[in-house]
């Protein structure tokens, strides 16, 4: 059986700000990163998310990101390992305790935006994050892209590393993502995410910016929920793995 996991950033609409179309995404997916306040989200959402999911049988997973509402996570920060480390605990045992108090427990970390990129590029984050999330519960599996000190850092303190690929994100030759600032970042297109999807699934590889093709370990698709086309992406990526005999089913 060949089987992929299918994720999604969720539980971003805080107060009276709406983001996303979490409700209908929800049924498509089967692992689902949930905002915990820093980077977007707040306690109800909170609530609401990991209830949702739960009801789909979605896996519940921490989405820490960076005290950054402004910027939603996106913006570095310049923050010691330790200040990094600490913030990631305080986000784990946040969606814990919501989903303790649902009778549903946690199932993985995804880092986001910057604090995701600052993880993969350096070691010092890296170890910083990994380690806070073994520290809290070694059990919890760790997404990340492969080749990157987190993923490494992951492995080192015993973690369980999925490894990570995006659906509507473009590759630098280097096997970074195409930093958002740049105007081919992101793949608007759904035929196109899925065929960089299949590729990646079927073949081990994805073509960069430039046209080289760099090898790829598929373990876990990501689409953005903040996205404008996210569940169309959904819907299509989804119905095309199934029907090419791919399980969709979190690890």
């Amino acid at each position: 059986m060949r089987q992929i996991d299918f994720n999604c950033d969720l539980g971003e609409s805080f107060g009276h700000y709406r983001m996303g179309n979490d409700a209908e995404v929800l049924p498509l997916i089967s692992s689902a990163n949930i905002a915990c306040g820093f980077h977007a989200g707040d306690s109800s959402e909170m609530r609401r998310t990991v209830a949702r999911a739960a009801a789909n049988g979605v896996a519940i997973g921490v989405h820490p990101g960076l005290a950054d509402l402004e910027g939603f996570g996106r913006r570095e920060m310049a923050l010691t390992p330790q200040e990094a480390y600490d913030c990631v605990v305080y986000q784990i045992g946040a969606l814990k305790g919501v989903a303790a108090s649902q009778n549903v427990s946690v199932h993985h970390v995804k880092p986001h935006g910057a604090l995701y990129h600052m993880a993969s590029d350096h070691e010092d984050y890296a170890r910083a994050v990994a380690k806070a999330i073994a520290d809290v519960d070694d059990h919890l599996l760790l997404f990340a892209m492969g080749g990157t000190h987190l993923a490494s850092a992951g492995e080192r303190v015993g973690l369980h590393v999925i490894h990570e690929v995006f659906a509507d994100r473009t590759y630098q030759p280097d096997g970074s993502l195409t930093p958002r600032a740049e105007g081919n970042a992101l793949i608007t297109d759904p035929e196109v995410a899925l065929q960089q999807v299949l590729r990646m699934i079927n073949e081990g590889s994805v073509q960069a910016v430039d046209g080289s093709t760099l090898p790829i370990q598929a373990e876990t698709v990501c689409i953005h929920g903040d996205g404008q086309r996210a569940l169309e992406f959904a819907r299509i990526i989804r119905e095309r793995l199934q029907q090419t005999g791919i399980t969709i089913q979190a690890w």
